[in-house]
C-alpha cells in the first residue's frame, strides 16, 4: 500500500514509519509539521529508502492535503499527528483544539474528497486509521474493570477532551459519509526518541544529570505501559485486517504506579552505572515528590481482548524488557540527549521545552 502517515516524526509516528519501511513492503509519505517534539533524526535510518517520502506541513492546510492526496494516491491514512502532553494542554488548550480537533476535521474532509474520487476496488480498499488514547475514557478506581471499547467517554484534561472530540469526528464521518475508518485507543507508550517532558525520558535525562526526579503527588497514579514496537505492530494489524467502523483498544498488560516505574528505572540505571553518571549514590535518592497537577487521573487500564480475539494481536515485550531497551538506547545516544540539554533540539530553539514534570 501507499500509506500517508501524519505526525511521522513524533516518537510513536517515527517508530511506525521505521517499521513500515524496514519490515513491510508499504510505501510511506510522512506529513509532519516538525513542532517542538518532532525530529528528523528519528527516521534517519529509513530516510534514504526509495519507498519513503517526507513532507513538512500542517494537517490544517487543506490545499497542501489536496495536493498530497492527488500526487501520492494513498491507499490508507494513518493519522497520528496531535498535540499530546497533558500539562501543555492545561497551560494552553487552544493549540490542542487547533491541531487535534480542527486538524482532524480538515484531514477527514480531504480524505473524504479523495475517497469519493476513487472507483471500484481502490475505493473499497481505502482505510482511514485514527490513532487515539485511553485518556478519553477518564480514570478508574482501583478495583474497576479495565477500559473496553464500550467504556463511556469522560475526559479529564483539555488534551483528553480534544482527542475525544477527534474520535467523535472520525466516527461521524463514517456514519454520515461512509468513510471507511478505524480507531485505536492506546495506553501509555515508552520508546527511544521520546521528548523529555514525558515521564520515562525525563527521569532518564534528569538522573544522568544528577537532577531531582520529580514525581507528582504520591506517585500512585497507575498507567498501563505499552512498548512502542508492540504498538506499531498493532496499528499495522488493525489497518490491514480490522473491521471498518470498529474501535480497538491497544494495551501492554503492564499496569504500574508511576513511582514504581521511576524506582524500576533507577535500579536499571544503578546497575548500568554509565560513565556520564554525576550522582554518587543510588539514583532513587534523587526522587522528589512535587505538587500534583490539576485533574490528575488516578488509574488507566486497557482491556485489549477484542484485538486479541479478532486479530490475534498481543503484546510481546514485557515492561522490564522494554524499559531496559529504552534506557540502553538513551545511554547509547547521548549526543541526542545532549541536544535536549544544550538547546540545539528544535523544541529548545522554540523556547518551549523543559517546563513540565512528566507523566503521560
Amino acid at each position: 500500500m501507499n500509506i500517508l502517515v501524519t505526525g511521522g516524526n513524533g516518537f510513536i509516528g517515527s517508530a511506525l514509519v521505521r517499521h513500515l519501511i524496514a519490515d513491510t513492503g508499504h510505501a510511506v509519505l510522512n506529513l509532519d509539521k516538525l513542532t517542538y517534539a518532532a525530529t528528523e533524526a528519528s527516521v534517519a535510518t529509513v530516510a534514504s529508502d526509495p519507498r519513503y517520502r517526507f513532507q513538512q506541513g500542517d494537517i490544517n492546510d487543506r490545499t497542501l492535503l489536496a495536493q498530497l492526496f492527488t500526487d501520492f494516491r494513498p491507499d490508507a491514512v494513518m493519522h497520528l499527528a496531535a498535540e499530546s502532553h497533558v500539562d501543555r494542554s492545561i497551560d494552553g488548550p487552544a493549540a490542542f483544539i487547533e491541531t487535534n480537533v480542527d486538524g482532524t476535521g480538515t484531514l477527514l474532509e480531504a480524505a473524504r474528497d479523495y475517497w469519493n474520487s476513487l472507483d471500484g476496488d481502490a475505493k473499497r480498499a481505502f482505510r482511514f486509521l485514527h490513532v487515539s488514547t485511553d485518556e478519553v475514557y477518564g480514570d478508574l478506581g482501583p478495583d474497576d474493570p479495565a477500559f473496553s471499547e464500550a467504556t463511556p467517554y469522560m475526559p479529564s484534561s483539555p488534551y483528553a477532551a480534544s482527542k475525544a472530540a477527534s474520535d467523535h469526528l472520525v466516527r461521524a464521518w463514517h456514519r454520515t459519509y461512509g468513510l471507511p475508518v478505524l480507531i485505536t485507543n492506546c495506553s501509555n507508550n515508552y520508546v527511544p526518541f521520546q521528548f523529555q517532558e514525558e515521564l520515562i525520558p525525563l527521569m532518564i535525562l534528569n538522573a544522568l544529570d544528577g537532577k531531582p526526579l520529580p514525581v507528582y503527588g504520591d506517585g500512585q497514579q497507575i498507567r498501563d505501559w505499552l512498548f512502542v514496537d508492540d504498538h506499531v505492530h498493532a496499528l499495522v494489524t488493525v489497518l490491514e485486517r480490522g473491521r471498518v467502523g470498529e474501535t480497538y483498544n491497544v494495551g501492554g498488560n503492564s499496569e504500574r504506579a508511576n513511582i514504581d516505574v521511576v524506582t524500576t528505572l533507577c535500579r536499571s540505571l544503578n546497575e548500568l552505572e554509565p560513565a556520564v553518571r554525576t550522582h554518587p549514590g543510588p539514583h532513587d535518592e534523587l526522587i522528589t515528590y512535587v505538587t500534583d497537577r490539576p485533574g490528575h487521573d488516578r488509574r488507566y487500564a486497557i482491556d485489549a481482548s477484542k484485538l486479541a480475539e479478532e486479530l490475534d494481536w498481543r503484546p510481546s515485550i514485557t515492561f522490564e524488557q522494554g524499559l531496559r531497551e529504552t534506557i540502553a538506547w538513551y545511554l547509547d545516544n547521548l549526543s541526542w540527549c545532549e541536544s535536549i540539554r544544550d538547546g540545539t533540539y528544535a523544541g529548545e530553539r522554540l523556547g518551549v521545552a523543559g517546563r513540565h514534570k512528566g507523566d503521560e
